[in-house]
């Protein structure tokens, strides 16, 4: 089957499809990927993310603006603070920066009270003080779906995949990729016409014990959770739950949002929500309980 395979906004991207694509057709994704990109990508020293993050201001409203940054501020009520989408500092902090430094420095707590910062309401996206927004949390699920949409007059669209944020129009069986074994799966999810997006803290990780997933009130990456998945039926919410699940809330959260889910402990354990369409299993045998030691 055809599959157009590119890199883009870090990651590795798969459109997989019954015909090839036409050159207009990925010229017209390549436009949206690298606009998305030149807006708030916070290692682009041109996107505007960064200009705001620098000067602060005001620029006119991008279209992503009010379905993220309504989704960070329900993430953050979800989580006690501990999602916030001016934790672009607190990773530049740790080492996790523009330059891909790796060299961390002293833990930076983001702004607790970030919507008096930022506001977003037509025609502008406002920031009052020079602040640095990263939308990690979700903004590569927004990006999924983005594409997604844009391929709905393509026929014989299959899937959209960018590194593990999934999105499909058939029914498909993903293998959930054990944290600590890229060889191996800790179980399969069935998934039909609807979304799946995955998390790590053994991805972007770097030091002794860093990686990318920050509690925003310290600054500090995570260590109770080590992956999660999150099915939903669309991208943007299911990678805003995928984050959530590191912490407490998480689950109620996705419960709020009709997402089901799977999560695994640093230490080993798993833990998924009632009405997964999963398999969950080890060698030797398949569970049917919410919780079990791998």
């Amino acid at each position: 089957m055809p599959l157009w395979r590119f890199d883009a906004i870090g990651t590795t991207w798969e459109i997989d499809s019954e015909h090839p694509l036409d050159d207009s057709v990925r010229s017209r994704i390549n436009d949206l990927i690298e606009d998305f990109d030149r807006t708030w990508s916070r290692f682009r020293r041109d996107s505007l993310v960064s200009r705001l993050g620098r000067s602060g201001g005001t620029a006119a409203l991008p279209p992503d603006a009010p379905a993220m940054l309504d989704a960070y501020r329900a993430l953050t009520r979800a989580t006690d603070g501990a999602v916030n989408p001016l934790v672009a500092e607190s990773l530049n902090a740790l080492g996790y920066d523009p330059d891909y430094s790796l060299r961390p420095g002293t833990p930076r707590p983001a702004p607790s009270e970030w919507t008096g910062i930022v506001s977003w309401a037509e025609p502008l996206l406002s920031v009052s003080t020079p602040a640095l927004l990263d939308v990690g949390a979700l903004g590569k699920g927004r990006l999924v779906d983005r594409v997604f949409d844009e391929l709905a007059d393509v026929p014989g669209i299959r899937a959209v995949d960018a590194g593990g944020d999934l999105r499909v129009r058939e029914d498909m069986r993903v293998g959930l990729e054990h944290p600590f074994d890229p060889s191996a799966a800790i179980g399969v999810a069935m998934i039909r016409d609807q979304a799946i997006c995955a998390s790590a803290i053994t991805r972007r990780a770097w030091g002794s014990g860093l990686h990318h997933v920050l509690d925003a009130r310290t600054g500090m990456p995570v260590r109770t959770w080590a992956a999660t998945w999150a099915i939903g039926a669309d991208a943007m919410t299911a990678d805003a739950v995928a984050t959530a699940l590191f912490f407490d809330g998480g689950a109620d959260f996705a419960a709020e949002r009709g997402v089901e889910w799977v999560r695994m402990s640093t230490d080993g354990r798993a833990q998924w929500s009632a009405s997964a369409p999963i398999e969950v299993f080890r060698p030797g045998g398949r569970f049917d309980e919410g919780e079990l030691t791998l």
